[in-house]
């Protein structure tokens, strides 16, 4: 368990918050490209890290981000014109560039100079894997963009989506490193239930290190004659990769599906909200990825179908994720349709930012117990100038994430070695 201060130093993220701070010394996806697919287009409300900005694509196809009021009289940005690279308040017509300067003040004499005494603010931004990136930290520590296998695949071999949680962003992500709960929650064939008192074969004993981008990990569910080797990354500050095969927790089809990597990066809203971004892409760079089948796994996860126009999910809190005791008592552990709206119940359940003082972990929370010493160590060596993990893309490039049934008389480390190496 956590103290109450020491709880409140890993879940804020506001302006000036030590894991604000943290936040903002990284390249942290702000929107997804499609939300402003057009140069001169529409702009885009942007909530991040508990500050509220406007993103809109200039002219020259680039996306800006900048402060969500204008400078002279607070007026909202939301609604101004976006023209002649530049977003230009309908206010008083102040006009301001993509990197928040001044270029238009209709309202002051042709020969002021006031123009160039008043800026936005403004954000570098950079465009990769159908997201929008933005580094909201101080300038002269800006790092190089990121260079996640993810971004480097082609568009056909990947698909990038967003939905919204309603919780801090802490909870959310121990939920995604989490591997034991899989077996349990996801458990799509309950059955007569015995697999609940079999523990080698529920319980994925847990292999971890850390590493100079946050730490690896692998569950090893012991079976009879093999072994099924799930191996995880986390990559600071919330990035979480995994791989999927076919069957996997009854969510993937058996077939001649495309095996994909997919994985989750968790960005803060604010201190009670969060935007999931997720991602999937295939294996093998000669095997693109179907729209069809795209489609469908995003589906059976719960996003899909289930998302509406804002990425919110239709099975929410308003009704209470579309459970179905029937289900429950007789096919599913949960009766909730969709992996990721299980979790989201589950998450969001605890109340916006959970109470850890009331905690209890056990044996298999390695991995929670890791990513938050590691974040308190990241805190340390931020405040007193050290080296953060993962600010270098070399760190972290060349990974990959393994899904394996391993032979019992094989090691698993020695079988799924160059599985581990990205392809991409």
């Amino acid at each position: 368990m956590l103290s109450p201060a020491d709880n409140e130093r890993l879940t804020r993220v506001g302006p000036g918050t030590p894991m604000g701070n943290l936040f903002r010394r990284y390249w942290l996806p702000a929107l997804l490209a499609e939300e402003v697919p057009d140069a001169d287009g529409p702009p885009k409300r942007v909530r991040l890290l508990g500050e509220d900005l406007i993103a809109f694509r200039d002219t020259d196809g680039v996306v800006a981000l900048v402060g969500a009021f204008c400078p002279h009289r607070r007026a909202p940005m939301f609604f101004g014109r976006n023209e002649e690279c530049g977003l230009r308040c309908v206010y008083h017509g102040w006009k301001f560039d993509r990197t928040g300067a001044c270029t238009d003040m209709p309202s002051e004499p042709p020969d002021s100079l006031f123009k160039t005494k008043v800026t936005i603010d403004a954000y570098p931004t950079w465009e990769g894997g159908d997201m929008i990136w933005a580094y909201l930290g101080p300038p002269e520590l800006q790092p190089p963009p990121p260079d996640h296998e993810v971004l480097r695949t082609s568009p056909g071999h990947r698909v990038v989506s967003k939905s919204f949680e309603d919780c801090n962003f802490l909870q959310a992500l121990e939920g995604g490193i989490d591997p034991t709960h899989a077996s349990i929650m996801h458990n799509m064939n309950i059955g007569d239930r015995t697999f609940l008192n079999n523990y080698d074969s529920l319980v994925a004993h847990i292999h971890l290190e850390k590493t100079d981008y946050g730490f690896t990990y692998a569950g090893v569910r012991h079976r009879s004659s093999h072994n099924w080797v799930r191996g995880y990354h986390w990559i600071m500050p919330s990035f979480h990769m995994r791989a999927a095969v076919e069957g996997s927790f009854g969510f993937r089809e058996k077939g001649d599906e495309v095996p994909t990597i997919d994985g989750h990066i968790w960005i803060p809203i604010d201190d009670h909200t969060t935007w999931i971004y997720n991602f999937m892409y295939s294996h093998d760079p000669a095997r693109p990825l179907s729209r069809e089948q795209a489609h469908n796994a995003e589906t059976r996860l719960g996003r899909g179908d289930y998302l509406d126009a804002n990425y919110i999910s239709k099975l929410n809190r308003s009704n209470d994720y579309g459970i179905d005791r029937k289900r429950q008592k007789y096919e599913t552990m949960t009766g909730i349709e969709g992996i990721n709206t299980q979790d989201f119940a589950l998450q969001e359940g605890m109340g916006a930012i959970v109470d850890r003082t009331k905690e209890h972990l056990g044996t298999t929370d390695r991995a929670i117990i890791t990513l938050r010493q590691m974040l308190f160590e990241s805190l340390d060596a931020m405040e007193n100038g050290g080296t953060l993990r993962a600010i270098d893309p070399q760190t972290y490039r060349n990974v990959r994430s393994v899904d394996r049934i391993v032979p019992s008389d094989i090691e698993w480390r020695d079988a799924t070695k160059d599985d581990y190496v990205a392809k991409f």
